[in-house]
């Protein structure tokens, strides 16, 4: 994908908006690193857990979401919008999605008195007023890149790496890795991500954050069906 350059407005909004304190004190997600204590050790153990945030779980939904939220925008199409803001919440397991509607909602209150230039924004923004939306943090957020005039690509960018410094802020509470050794791995994530966002699949995946915790815990997983 070709570079892009964010627009002032957008940088000086997200900026803000991105900041970890915003708008006071901290509302900040883990993403599924408390599960591996024990397993995320040293340096080399946080660097390859991010690694694999990024690839199994942003490439996979977040990314894809994105996509389609300015595909919609563009469009100006409210209905497929709402739509994916559910299916969205649908495909996450509840801890997550309860997170990320939690996070939206926050973000909302302190969002809504913006004054959006997009009718699409607009429309959205009254639908999540009248509840009609779930207002998943990465649909809000998209939609109001979109409004600013910021390149999918850059948000991608500046949200995962939001993301990234949040669940690296956390391995502090979990592990004896320096916050200098924290500050270098983010730093080499940055090239990390870029060559991640050059090919993406528009179709969201399922992600299972506990995945690896369940493994860890049951040396053999045995399917079963339930039938009602």
């Amino acid at each position: 994908m070709p570079c892009h350059t964010t627009r002032t407005e957008a940088l000086l909004k997200f900026i803000q908006i991105f900041d970890s304190s915003f708008p006071s004190g901290t509302f900040a997600h883990s993403f599924g690193l408390e599960p591996h204590m024990g397993i995320v050790k040293n340096a080399k153990d946080l660097k390859r857990f991010l690694e694999n945030i990024v690839i199994y779980q942003h490439l996979k939904m977040e990314f894809p979401t994105i996509l389609k939220v300015y595909k919609y925008a563009k469009s100006g199409s409210l209905n497929p919008l709402l739509r994916l803001d559910v299916k969205f919440s649908s495909m996450y397991s509840h801890a997550f999605a309860k997170a990320y509607k939690t996070i939206g909602k926050n973000y909302f209150s302190h969002l809504e008195h913006l004054k959006p230039k997009k009718k699409i924004t607009k429309l959205y923004f009254e639908s999540v007023k009248t509840e009609q939306t779930p207002c998943n943090e990465i649909v809000l957020l998209s939609l109001l890149a979109y409004d600013l005039g910021m390149a999918k690509e850059d948000f991608m960018l500046f949200w995962s790496k939001k993301n990234l410094i949040n669940i690296a802020a956390s391995s502090l509470k979990i592990s004896k890795i320096k916050p200098s050794q924290i500050q270098q791995i983010l730093f080499s994530m940055d090239d990390f991500l870029r060559r991640q966002i050059k090919d993406i699949d528009t179709d969201l995946s399922n992600f299972n954050p506990i995945f690896d915790f369940v493994v860890y815990m049951h040396k053999s997983v045995e399917p079963r069906l339930f039938m009602t």
